[in-house]
């Protein structure tokens, strides 16, 4: 497993950008590479994409300097292990509601003792025929392995405090637009009793010595959240392109 740099510049107080993808095609998670973000997220959630392309999409990142990441579409520690053994360097996990779906978080993604992933002679440990002895890379891989639960759901807002003291979390990230619709706003996240909840959270994550993360349309939006420190920014292949499009398109008229 190699060196996992974005959770190195989170853990020094350093911003990591990046987007979520559901492409299935490696070329995208590539050209996103080397054009410098620091994380391409595999969208396992909302695509079709299978563990099978998961693999393919990471050796694109890998070949173009970027962090592979990915949201599971469920907390199935076998789903969760067919990722991470294609050599994925991190999750975000949705649906996370209560203190113990965390901790099972926790146990599907860290090998013993932190965790109960098993290990297999796979491509995520250089198929056990790298430098490491198997104790090396067993902590290794703990160590460097990202843990981001979603905060979208008013029950884990609720269950906050239970969640924050979970042993193997590094930090959550909020979703504005699933936590509103949650709490009965079904329009969008800008209504105040949703700004006031997400402004809560923040703090209590930060309070925590947590790592926040959040969605970022711009690199203006962007720069406001690491202000606030918010670290961990966040936008979609989709809205990252229809923004550069619009600049584009600015040229015709």
């Amino acid at each position: 497993m190699k060196q996992n740099i974005i959770k190195t510049r989170l853990l020094n107080n350093q911003p990591v950008l990046g987007i979520i993808s559901n492409s299935t095609d490696p070329t995208v998670a590539e050209l996103c590479g080397f054009s410098g973000l620091d994380f391409y997220m595999i969208d396992g959630e909302h695509s079709a994409v299978t563990t099978a392309q998961v693999q393919d999409i990471v050796r694109a990142c890998e070949v173009s300097g970027i962090t592979p990441l990915a949201r599971v579409r469920s907390n199935d520690p076998k789903l969760i292990s067919q990722f991470l053994d294609a050599g994925v360097m991190g999750l975000m996990m949705p649906g996370i509601k209560t203190a113990d779906d965390t901790d099972a978080l926790v146990q599907a993604v860290m090998y013993p003792p932190m965790g109960s992933r098993s290990l297999g002679p796979v491509r995520s440990a250089d198929y056990l025929q790298g430098t490491m002895s198997q104790s090396e890379y067993v902590q290794f891989a703990n160590e460097q392995l990202l843990v981001l639960p979603q905060i979208e759901d008013k029950e884990a807002v609720e269950n906050l405090d239970e969640i924050l003291v979970v042993a193997g979390i590094d930090g959550f990230v909020i979703s504005p637009r699933d936590l509103a619709m949650s709490m009965g706003y079904y329009d969008g996240p800008g209504h105040d009793e949703v700004k006031k909840t997400i402004g809560s959270v923040v703090e209590k994550i930060k309070k925590a010595g947590l790592i926040v993360g959040t969605t970022a349309a711009t690199g203006d939006q962007a720069k406001v959240l690491v202000e606030r420190g918010v670290l961990f920014c966040l936008n979609s292949f989709a809205g990252l392109l229809k923004s550069a499009a619009g600049d584009f398109m600015k040229g015709r008229s």
